[in-house]
């Protein structure tokens, strides 16, 4: 069984663009269902596509199953099977303390969230943090993906919108 460890971070400030590839990978990607126990995802990376089932999350672990599908299936999903609206962003991988950050710049609905996320190989595992992350929400719902498609960022009230 995939098992994901992840733990979650606003981004403070935009000094972390200078340490990132420039470009970054193009994400989209929709649900084809979205519960509080598991979630099926479709993401175009690029030119590729996967689609991905995820367990309900126990602490910082869950169940992740992923799978590479045709490009114009994942698109044909998104188009008419996905819930709306699509998750549109830019990923950056940013290599700092033999770790390696993927910072998530999000647009369209969801522009203006910028959320840092590192994959642990244990839930006790240490790491170390820049200076330009902010406030950890590991563990809070409303910065999931599956949650951004319910509710996105620029439907938040003013005062949640506010920088990490």
């Amino acid at each position: 069984m995939g098992i994901e460890i992840e733990r979650k971070f606003l981004v403070r400030n935009d000094t972390w663009r200078k340490l990132a590839p420039s470009g970054g990978i193009p994400i989209r990607q929709g649900y084809l269902t979205a519960t509080q126990s598991s979630t099926v995802r479709v993401r175009q990376i690029g030119e590729d596509a996967v689609i991905t089932i995820k367990g309900k999350v126990s602490g910082l672990s869950r169940a992740e199953f992923e799978y590479p599908i045709p490009a114009a299936d994942a698109e044909q999903m998104l188009t008419q099977l996905c819930r709306k609206p699509i998750i549109d962003k830019i990923r950056y991988r940013i290599p700092f303390e033999g770790m390696t950050w993927e910072v998530d710049d999000f647009f369209g609905e969801n522009a203006g969230l910028v959320i840092a996320e590192i994959e642990l190989k244990s839930e006790a595992q240490k790491f170390e943090q820049p200076a330009w992350l902010g406030r950890e929400v590991t563990g809070s719902s409303r910065y999931y993906n599956s949650s951004l498609i319910r509710l996105p960022f620029s439907k938040w009230p003013a005062g949640d919108r506010l920088p990490a």
